[in-house]
């Protein structure tokens, strides 16, 4: 049996049984229990003196009013000369670069929430010009700016491909690319069902100017389906993963991939933080209710993990898009 046969046939036998339907598999929500970060938190997190980290949940409405930098709303072209649009959220940085490189992030299966406006802005007190596009834009029947209900978002988002996906970052990074004060080159930064789909622009190789992802909490799976390693194979570009532990789901087949990534002497690294939840960024030390007849020690160990997950991943993320972007 060949490398990629035994490696195609190991990460298949580590999610089979989760893949076996035709939505995307990495559903966040299969992922979390009732209450976890799917769920408001109950009250903010003690670790947002820390400006150098995106916010959690629960700070993203206040750490986006409060933001210096300048964000709108942007109408994006899905291709050029289309009519259909999306719309995005971009920030921009406050530099004295005369050119920013782009990141494009990308929603979880919630749609393009304050949170994740948050980590855009983020993204920008880094150097870069960042574009959060809204990928159920589409379905929704043109650009809004309208939030929606988790099960809304949850229903648009399983119904997109990954060619639409694929379609949707590229028309964000398009866009922003085009921009006076861009650079041409972007990286992708997803998160959970983001995170999948940051895969699969890896796969698929992206557009020109395209220079690497980084995968939160998302496996490669390609429209329900685990790829082979000849799909990874396609990987032309440098990819980081990272994922809490407690979230077996998407940490088991972790190490099938890590083998893959090697043996096609991909740059590829990936971390699988201990205590950590699936989500954690979202999480970090906000604090949540005990549940199924947990300790609040219990409890508290998970928070204080998601945060020590979130100082060690962010920083990474920013190292590794600062080098493949060209910010010095």
């Amino acid at each position: 049996m060949s490398l990629r046969i035994l490696i195609g046939s190991c990460l298949a036998a580590g999610v089979l049984t989760a893949c076996n339907r035709q939505a995307p598999a990495d559903d966040h929500m299969a992922h979390m229990a009732p209450g976890d970060v799917s769920q408001p938190a109950v009250t903010p997190s003690t670790s947002q003196g820390d400006m150098s980290l995106p916010p959690s949940a629960a700070h993203s409405a206040a750490r986006l009013a409060n933001s210096p930098r300048h964000g709108e709303w942007a109408k994006v072209a899905w291709e050029p000369g289309s009519k259909d649009s999306l719309m995005a959220w971009i920030v921009y940085p406050s530099t004295n670069n005369a050119k920013s490189p782009v990141v494009v992030i990308v929603h979880e299966i919630y749609g393009l929430s304050t949170w994740i406006r948050g980590v855009a802005d983020q993204a920008a007190s880094e150097g870069f010009i960042a574009i959060a596009p809204d990928l159920t834009s589409r379905l929704r029947g043109g650009p809004s700016m309208d939030s929606l209900t988790t099960d809304s978002a949850g229903k648009l988002t399983r119904m997109l491909s990954s060619t639409e996906r694929n379609r949707g970052i590229a028309a964000a990074a398009r866009f922003a690319m085009a921009q006076p004060a861009a650079a041409p080159r972007y990286g992708v930064i997803g998160f959970c069902w983001g995170g999948q789909t940051t895969w699969m622009h890896a796969i698929s190789q992206g557009i020109p100017g395209y220079s690497g992802g980084v995968a939160f909490y998302g496996l490669p799976y390609m429209n329900g389906a685990v790829p082979n390693a000849d799909s990874l194979a396609k990987v032309n570009k440098p990819i980081m993963m990272f994922n809490g532990a407690k979230d077996t789901r998407t940490g088991a087949p972790m190490p099938a991939v890590d083998s893959a990534m090697k043996a096609d002497k991909k740059w590829y690294y990936s971390m699988n933080y201990p205590g950590a939840i699936h989500g954690f960024l979202r999480a970090q030390d906000d604090p949540r209710p005990t549940r199924n007849g947990e300790t609040e020690d219990v409890v508290k160990a998970e928070e204080q993990a998601n945060l020590a997950a979130t100082k060690d991943a962010w920083p990474r993320t920013v190292k590794f898009l600062k080098e493949n972007l060209g910010i010095k």
